[in-house]
């Protein structure tokens, strides 16, 4: 007597099933630890939540390219009518502190001594000149600091320009450089009619935000664990290398976009700086980057096993390369030739310009596409090659 034994099997569907549930049951499983984690360690929601408003407070209310109340010596050499009215305008420009000298001695000792950032000297064949529209000015100007003192030129300018307007509207004679007369030149600022340095500053502060909470928190995550000794308790699990980088990167993803509402609502409300382009393309933007951040902080997480040495490779590599080379503070085009080309592989340098111009010209697509793209292309790298060191790491 023969027996036949029947053997059921799920065939390919079902071990497909059940593999991905597995997978899914071990990444809940990680997600949730990697959200106890953030919630027990307060350092976490430190640089998470209260690190982002000390910085924008710190650098929107601190840092600022604006000058006023300069301290300026201004030099009458011959009473007149014309130099006070000249001087007037000085006095009521909330730019200048004028002190009104009548010698040029003085207020060369006050330029030296640092009481003053710079001199505006009326000759005393001011008025006799003006009459023929050959009238001159003299403008000295402290040059130690380069930057303000260009800054200090401009507003000397346009505070004669609006006297010198003043004029024309009298039916006066013009200064002969065309300042005053018939022809008034009528400037417009774009983007920034305010001309308030916060409007282009505040951008470049979600930048360093979002930079040092995305890179920095994660940095310490996978050298953490290699400190603890967790690690390996994970590797004799079936957990995959990709689900633990997932794992991890899912609970900083969500409070590193807290940050960043965060700064978004600073902006808008506490400096008033105008969103103009879509909210949307803000924050999809800001989440493309806080995923190229989280990668450049796994990368080297992975890579190092001490929090020390992962915190500082971090700071030098997101932070100070955001801060300095990424077009928040400087020009770039003024930069050296093989300066700027470093700045083409900093992600920072893409977020800058797409932050501005969202905030401040609206959805250009023409920039916003391009380093949108550029900034997605960098994730995915980054995320291959964390994924790349954390295997060659476990094995």
């Amino acid at each position: 007597m023969s027996t036949v034994s029947i053997v059921r099997t799920d065939g390919d569907g079902g071990a497909g099933a059940d593999a991905t549930h597995r997978k899914l049951q071990r990444l809940r499983a990680l997600l949730w630890k990697e959200a106890r984690q953030v919630v027990r360690d307060p350092s976490s929601i430190a640089i998470g939540v209260i690190l982002p408003l000390i910085l924008i407070l710190l650098f929107g209310f601190g840092l600022s390219l604006d000058v006023k109340d300069v301290p300026i010596a201004v030099v009458i050499e011959q009473p007149s009518s014309e130099a006070s009215a000249l001087a007037a305008s000085f006095q009521l420009s909330s730019y200048f502190h004028p002190q009104l000298l009548h010698a040029l001695v003085p207020a060369e000792q006050r330029l030296m001594s640092g009481r003053v950032d710079g001199i505006v000297v009326i000759p005393n064949d001011f008025s006799a000149r003006l009459g023929s529209g050959d009238a001159r000015l003299q403008l000295v100007l402290r040059g130690s600091d380069a930057n303000s003192a260009r800054i200090i030129e401009g507003y000397v300018e346009g505070a004669v320009a609006t006297w010198s307007g003043q004029l024309a509207e009298a039916g006066q004679t013009r200064i002969q450089n065309g300042t005053a007369g018939p022809v008034q030149l009528q400037t417009r600022l774009w983007f920034n009619e305010a001309d308030d340095s916060r409007y282009f500053l505040v951008p470049g502060l979600v930048v360093l935000v979002m930079t040092l909470i995305g890179a920095l928190l994660t940095s310490m995550v996978m050298a953490r664990e290699w400190e603890r000794g967790t690690l390996e308790a994970l590797l004799v699990t079936p957990v995959r290398s990709g689900e633990i980088l997932l794992g991890k990167t899912v609970p900083y993803f969500l409070l590193a976009l807290m940050g960043f509402v965060l700064c978004a609502l600073s902006a808008e409300f506490l400096f008033h700086v105008p969103l103009r382009g879509s909210l949307w393309v803000l924050f999809g933007a800001s989440m493309l980057y806080t995923l190229v951040a989280l990668g450049i902080g796994l990368l080297i997480s992975s890579a190092v096993k001490s929090q020390l040495v992962a915190s500082q490779l971090t700071m030098l590599a997101t932070f100070m390369p955001a801060f300095m080379l990424s077009g928040f503070l400087f020009d770039l085009r003024s930069m050296p030739a093989a300066v700027r080309l470093v700045t083409y592989v900093l992600p920072a340098r893409y977020y800058v310009a797409l932050l501005q111009s969202v905030f401040l010209a609206g959805d250009v697509w023409s920039v916003i596409i391009p380093d949108a793209l550029v900034l997605a292309l960098m994730a995915a790298v980054l995320a291959l090659a964390s994924r790349a060191v954390m295997r060659k790491t476990l094995v």
